[in-house]
């Protein structure tokens, strides 16, 4: 990075008569003058990191996991199971297709090619690099951000991309995106400015902290402004068609239920960007629906789709048994995958009277039994994840020290009592050899009792209301048939304590509506993965936003946990946010407001013999659809064999 300081010139017109007190006064004020020119020190590079260490240089070539030689060429073909029916992520009603965001770009590259944003570049957490912008120039209290922009970027309509597009993307997300999105950034961003056609200026709120707001900005998806106020079409509107956006891949066909054909772009304005090297290798991208499961996996099989993320432990375990995976058509991976897990599980609706006890959390979450589950369903392949931090240096361990400690106990009275005292909460443990683990069935009957809600005469129970104690578990019609056999288990288990536990299987289009209502008791769903502080965790877990932040499907909220973020956010270094972080974590587990599923520390995919990629993948990101290629040849044999359709 390169960091510039302003010079401060101060020029005094020589007087023979100066007395000893204007001498003094010049002299602090030339003090307040060099205390000013330290203040204004202003840092430019060309990507950002909070502490400002960046592992690739300005004059970077590419990313070192990429092939920059990669050829460009050929189709992939991904499955994709249940219904859609819009094109705009954004939108407050309907399903969009998974990929729908790959069209646009921010002035600092975030990858969004995989259906979510992830880490880019892949093996180095918490780095941005220019993408639209060259150069980001910000002072040392980050109080505000200019970005310079490339002036050779354009949409794919060939219309140029500036500093109004930018501008008009943030406020159309402010007044059409999602609420707790807005709120949260109306309050640390009140003012962004165009300087020019190609320059951006971003101010924030005073007296907040710093964290996560260059971030913010710099990734902001940008829309055409052009586009928006020729069509009038809203942002938060389902819709099959889409706006221009900058990226490398265009929409070529889409029939809604059945399939979404994207293109890459061959007039794609980044392409020779060392951020750009080596990535958006395939000419096509395919996603095909099914309507169920088996039927994804029959068309895998037959050469339908090409390409399979397995997510399911049964079928990794015992379906690839067919003679494409036996001749070698097909190949079979695991590749090692260093990114937390997001926080899956049984979530629980604290907003349903019955589970405002953390008893009652606690007494059906000894319901589940990992351990049987894991070995007589999912075939010993999966580990219990047991922190939001999973597998992280944020992840808190044991009984809080260090500087855990001293931040816990900086934050006073509203801390637990029991966070001082009591190990980091762990899931129960459960025996392998039955359904029913009956120390654990004991154990949750008593917390029941309790909590108020003895068994009756007819096995259910109820309270001193004589209110039958219910629980409604909303699943997906098109879940995976391991899934059903799970939460059919868990179930099962529930019911076995007395409790009215049902599971209501709805569509997709229903299922969706229904969590982004919180229309349920519990939902197999969980939280978006982290392991640095940021505003972000406001969404996740923040009592304003939790009436109604889609990243926050329990609706947890906590005085506490708010105070944490607050103190996290206000963090200096970054042993300071590591300790804030495993307080955080130690805190989320405490409340028990999810109960935790199970993760695997590899990537599961199976593929036809004509994709490659990089001998070592990067620690935070597969990049099947970023960073592999095709290779003609394996193909063109794969179909003279008749191996594909």
């Amino acid at each position: 990075m390169n960091r510039t300081q302003p010079k401060a010139v101060a020029r005094t017109k020589a007087m023979p008569d100066l007395r000893p007190l204007a001498l003094l006064s010049l002299l602090f004020l030339g003090l307040a003058a060099l205390a000013a020119s330290a203040e204004e020190e202003i840092i430019k590079s060309h990507g950002f990191s909070y502490y400002g260490d960046l592992t690739y240089p300005a004059d970077y070539e590419h990313f070192s996991y990429v092939n920059p030689d990669a050829p460009k060429g050929g189709e992939v073909v991904l499955a994709a199971v249940g219904t859609f029916d819009s094109m705009s992520t954004y939108a407050r009603k309907g399903n969009p297709d998974s990929l729908s965001s790959i069209f646009y770009e921010s002035l600092l590259g975030e990858s969004l090619i995989s259906g979510q944003q992830v880490s880019m570049p892949a093996d180095a957490f918490g780095e941005l690099y220019g993408l639209l912008a060259h150069t980001v120039e910000y002072p040392k209290d980050k109080t505000w951000v200019i970005f310079h922009m490339r002036p050779e970027a354009k949409f794919s309509d060939g219309t140029p991309l500036t500093a109004h597009d930018v501008l008009f993307s943030h406020n159309l997300l402010l007044d059409q995106g999602l609420k707790s999105y807005a709120d949260a950034v109306r309050k640390r961003i009140p003012k962004a400015e165009v300087i020019d056609n190609h320059t951006i200026k971003f101010y924030f709120t005073d007296g907040i902290s710093r964290r996560s707001l260059i971030e913010q900005v710099a990734t902001v998806p940008v829309f055409s402004k052009t586009w928006y106020e020729e069509t009038g079409a809203r942002l938060d509107e389902a819709r099959l068609e889409t706006s221009p956006g900058s990226g490398p891949y265009v929409l070529d066909d889409v029939e809604v239920n059945r399939r979404v054909v994207y293109k890459r772009n061959p007039e794609y304005w980044g392409a020779h960007l060392p951020i750009n090297k080596g990535r958006h290798n395939f000419d096509t991208i395919r996603v095909e629906y099914f309507g169920d499961s088996t039927a994804a996996f029959e068309a895998f099989k037959a050469g339908v789709v090409t390409f399979r993320p397995e997510g399911s432990s049964a079928k990794w375990a015992k379906a690839y048994d067919f003679p494409k995976v036996q001749n070698g058509q097909i190949k079979r991976e695991a590749l090692p995958n260093g990114a937390v897990p997001n926080s899956l599980g049984f979530v629980f609706n604290l907003g349903s009277e019955q589970l405002k006890d953390k008893r009652v959390r606690q007494a059906m979450a000894l319901g589940f039994n990992f351990e049987w589950t894991n070995a007589s369903l999912q075939h010993g392949l999966f580990a219990q994840r047991t922190s939001f931090t999973q597998n992280s240096d944020s992840m808190a361990t044991g009984l809080p020290e260090g500087a855990e400690l001293e931040f816990l106990k900086s934050l006073g009275d509203i801390v637990p009592p029991e966070l001082f005292t009591e190990e980091a909460v762990l899931p129960h443990t459960s025996k392998p050899a039955r359904l029913s683990d009956r120390r654990n069935l004991r154990r949750a009957m008593k917390l029941l009792d309790e909590a108020g809600w003895p068994v009756g005469s007819d096995g259910m129970r109820r309270n001193a209301e004589g209110k039958a104690l219910t629980l409604n578990l909303v699943t997906n019609s098109v879940s995976s048939p391991n899934l059903v056999a799970i939460v059919e288990n868990y179930v099962s288990n529930l019911k076995g304590m007395g409790i009215d536990a049902k599971i209501d299987s709805v569509d997709s289009a229903q299922y969706s509506a229904r969590r982004r209502d919180r229309d349920y008791d519990m939902v197999y769903h969980g939280y978006l993965a982290f392991q640095d502080t940021g505003t972000g965790l406001m969404q996740f877990f923040g009592s304003e936003s939790a009436p109604f932040s889609l990243f926050n499907p329990a609706g947890f909220s906590s005085p506490f946990v708010d105070a944490l973020i607050k103190a996290s956010l206000a963090t200096e270094t970054l042993e300071a946010e590591k300790a804030s972080i495993r307080a955080l974590d130690r805190a989320l587990r405490h409340e028990l407001f999810i109960v935790p599923a199970w993760y695997s520390a590899d990537h599961w995919v199976a593929y036809y013999d004509m994709y490659e990629h990089p001998e070592t993948i990067p620690p935070l990101d597969l990049g099947h659809l970023d960073f592999w290629w095709f290779n003609a040849e394996k193909a063109a044999k794969l179909k003279a064999d008749g191996a594909l359709r």
